[in-house]
């Protein structure tokens, strides 16, 4: 089966961007390695954690002509089906220890304190609040259900029922707001102040940074695991990642800095034509805002406005940014549940598709191509960001439920 033709719909270089240079102080200032450390520490010590799969798709490297791809697959990630379980939850953990040690003057409150619910009733009576397009939210509402407060969620109107309902299951109380995202994300900033309760935001804004750092420190356990599951003789030459808002790519970019320093791979960052905030910064050399009309079917991509912590790292360190339209997401998503060309089969997500969407498109444009350096030798990473996170939607257009799809080989 031949593969789906994508079409970038722009492409933005990134002359600002320091390729080929050690990492960059205000990145570690923005992200620290030790703030990284301390979060993968702790999210490894949480019940039922184990690595997701990096899985080698050396079929579809082959089809596209590059020399290896590798898709790290994050729709087992804690039962919940997203990397955004590593995030928000982790920062719920973080809000609660600094919170009751600040309440408690006489005693030193730490992480294993409430990881272990050792304050009950003060816990009880934090409630953290976020909004979210499902998988951040899910992920707040499992932290807060893990470790012990309340919990309000705000989701924008166009978010599906099954993701209203996957928040609910933790325990959080949904708000619904009219408009899109960003509208969601302001109203629920508002309601916190107003009713002294917690934001735990992925994404950061004047004000508003510390909380935002906890939610990218989470984040990079994903990264660490891919770098200690590749071969021992790859690096990557390239990571094609998404975009959202810039909390996701901002710490793949800083943790993939630390560790190969100049031989940093060239980062691509994605998104969906109706919500390149990312896209538009970069092209103005500062943050954009950009209105969101249509939403994306890639909904945990349709952020207009950009993370700044993000946007300070990815400033310095992403070298291109691509948009793509909706048309290659359901192909691909098919793509990947068949198992083709002997590769295993994936269940990949709407926003999944992202990151591969744009190394396929690029692959297919013999002028990008060249731009980003991509030939028959390049080895490139993509990451599977979620799996099945609306079943209904996932069978809508993928032909088959989830369960169905069985991966075939195992994952590094």
């Amino acid at each position: 089966m031949p593969l789906p033709a994508v079409s970038i719909s722009q492409a933005q270089q990134n002359h600002a961007a320091l390729a080929g240079q050690p990492c960059p102080d205000h990145v570690t200032d923005v992200l620290a390695p030790e703030r990284c450390a301390l979060a993968r520490k702790n999210i490894s010590r949480w019940s039922s954690y184990q690595p997701t799969a990096l899985y080698p798709l050396g079929g579809l490297a082959g089809e596209i002509g590059i020399g290896s791809l590798f898709y790290k697959d994050e729709s087992t990630r804690f039962g919940l089906g997203s990397f955004k379980a590593l995030g928000g939850a982790y920062a719920v953990q973080q809000a609660l220890q600094q919170a009751l040690d600040a309440q408690l003057a006489d005693t030193t409150v730490t992480l294993d304190d409430i990881h272990h619910k050792r304050y009950p009733e003060l816990a009880g009576d934090m409630t953290v609040v976020t909004a979210t397009d499902g998988n951040h939210g899910r992920s707040v509402a499992w932290g807060a259900q893990r470790f012990g407060c309340q919990c309000m969620i705000y989701m924008h109107e166009h978010v599906s029922l099954a993701r209203r309902e996957a928040v609910e299951a933790y325990g959080a109380q949904v708000v619904r707001v009219a408009g899109n995202y960003d509208d969601s994300v302001r109203q629920a900033d508002q309601d916190a102040k107003d009713n002294g309760w917690q934001i735990v935001s992925d994404t950061s804004y004047p004000g508003y940074m510390e909380i935002p750092r906890d939610v990218m420190a989470g984040y990079t356990l994903m990264t660490t695991e891919t770098m200690d599951q590749l071969p021992g003789d790859i690096v990557p030459t390239h990571i094609f990642i998404q975009g959202g808002c810039g909390g996701l790519a901002g710490a793949v970019c800083a943790d993939f800095w630390f560790r190969y320093g100049v031989d940093m791979p060239h980062l691509i960052v994605v998104e969906p034509v109706p919500a390149a905030c990312l896209y538009e910064s970069a092209r103005a050399g500062e943050p954009q805002l950009v209105n969101i009309v249509n939403e994306s079917l890639m909904a945990g991509l349709s952020c207009g406005e950009v993370s700044l912590l993000g946007w300070q790292i990815l400033k310095a360190g992403a070298r291109h940014f691509l948009t793509i339209s909706d048309a290659p997401v359901a192909p691909l998503m098919q793509e990947m549940a068949n198992g083709a060309r002997g590769d295993p089969a994936i269940v990949a997500g709407e926003s999944a598709i992202a990151g591969l969407a744009g190394l396929i498109g690029a692959m297919q444009d013999p002028a990008l191509c060249k731009d980003l350096g991509l030939n028959e030798r390049s080895q490139v990473l993509v990451f599977g960001t979620e799996g099945a996170t609306d079943p209904a939607l996932y069978r809508e257009l993928t032909g088959t439920d989830a369960k169905n799809v069985t991966t075939s080989s195992n994952g590094s």
